[in-house]
Order: C-alpha cells, then sequence, then structure tokens
C-alpha cells in the first residue's frame, strides 16, 4: 500500500503503516463522533460536498466476515481477506505478490456490526497498479458492496473522502465514527506523491462510508 517492493521496502512497510496503527490504538479505546456538519478536508482532500443527497442509514446488522469488497464506480472487484498486526505492531498488509487482494483488520469490526471496519489495500507496486489504485477517485454517494461468509451482502455508501498528508495524519478524523450507532466502513490506501528518497508516498487517503442496505439474511445485531 504504502511503499514498493524491495530490499528496503520491507523496513518502509513498518513506518508507512504506523499512522494506522495509531489510529487504532485511539479507535479502540471509544473515540467519540467527528462532527462532520461542515466539509472537513485533508491534504488536496476531496471532501464532502454539501448538495450531496445520501441515503438514510440502515441498522446494523449481527457481525460476519467479509469475503469481497465490490466498488463499481472505482473498478475495484476484489477478494477480503483477514489481517493482523505485524511484529512491529502496525497492520500487516496483504503482500506484494498479493496486490489485487483487500485487506481487512481481522482484530476490529467486522463489516455491518456498530463500529467503524477497516480495509486496507496498496495502491500500486514496482510495476503495475493495486487494487485501491482508483480509491483516490471516490466521490461521496459511491456504493461499496461487501460480500460476507453468513451469504448476506451488505451495502455502504460514501460519506466523506479525504487525503491525510503524513506529517498532518489525524486519526480522530480517520478512525472516529461519524455516528456512533452505525455501521461504517473506512478504505484506506497511499496517496500524494512518491517520495524516491524515503521509497515512501507522502499521504494516506482514507474512504469513509455507512451501511445503507442489506441482501440476504443476517441476524440482528445484538
Amino acid at each position: 500500500m504504502s511503499d514498493r517492493p524491495g530490499t528496503t521496502g520491507r523496513l518502509i512497510t513498518g513506518v508507512a503503516w504506523a499512522v494506522l496503527l495509531l489510529g487504532l490504538w485511539l479507535w479502540g479505546r471509544g473515540i467519540t463522533e467527528v462532527n462532520l456538519s461542515s466539509p472537513t478536508t485533508g491534504d488536496a482532500a476531496v471532501g464532502r460536498p454539501l448538495d450531496v443527497d445520501l441515503p438514510a442509514a440502515h441498522k446494523p446488522v449481527k457481525a460476519a466476515k467479509p469475503q469481497r469488497v465490490d466498488v463499481t464506480a472505482l473498478r475495484i472487484q476484489a477478494p477480503v481477506v483477514a489481517r493482523g498486526l505485524d511484529g512491529g505492531g502496525a497492520i500487516d498488509p496483504p503482500p506484494y505478490d498479493q496486490s489485487g487482494v483487500v485487506g481487512w483488520y481481522g482484530g476490529g469490526v467486522q463489516p455491518g456490526e456498530r463500529g467503524t471496519s477497516l480495509f486496507v489495500g496498496h495502491v500500486d507496486t514496482e510495476t503495475r497498479p493495486a487494487v485501491f489504485y482508483h480509491l483516490s477517485e471516490a466521490k461521496p454517494g459511491d456504493a461499496v458492496r461487501v460480500v460476507r461468509d453468513d451469504g448476506s451482502v451488505v451495502t455502504f455508501t460514501v460519506d466523506d473522502v479525504q487525503v491525510f498528508a503524513r506529517d498532518a495524519f489525524d486519526p480522530h478524523k480517520a478512525y472516529g465514527p461519524h455516528r456512533s450507532d452505525r455501521a461504517e466502513l473506512r478504505l484506506i490506501t497511499c496517496g500524494g506523491t512518491f517520495d524516491k528518497a524515503s521509497r515512501t508516498y507522502t499521504a494516506n487517503v482514507v474512504v469513509s462510508a455507512y451501511l445503507t442496505g442489506v441482501d440476504g439474511a443476517p441476524g440482528k445485531a445484538t
């Protein structure tokens, strides 16, 4: 996601994903709601246009593990695999030979249940675009469909797109729930420009979405 493969890549990966660890540390301690009554923007952010008519939120449903994510508007159709934390305590992204796979933080919220579920993916590799190459093109109103292992499909609607510079990363805005009573989703990859000296990107793209529909028969949330 955040750097390109190579001899130095393994070291840089831990540094680049440290922002995710910080976000998880705060998010796991019950961050209060983020106020989005007006657009909040980061470095080169798309923001949240005031004239977008977004659907009502669907009530959270019983937890189930994600198997696949589809975002038609962004040409994303990919399997989802659970990922944990690496030896340095940061989220361990999918390996570069699986650059078409989306990683879900398996130690956190499952998509559809109350809280914020985290999906991460690479933007590119040394030679080709990766699964979240088009993520920065997301717009409020875009639909994100997640197929779950209980046979249900949960649909999320994008309501916020931001790009956070690494030196000004705000974990509260990136990971804090927009509404504490909703099921929410974050799609995260690298953004900004690629710094050849440090072999990292200068920013993180964070796409926020909330549950708006359910197909299938998931159990009621407990």
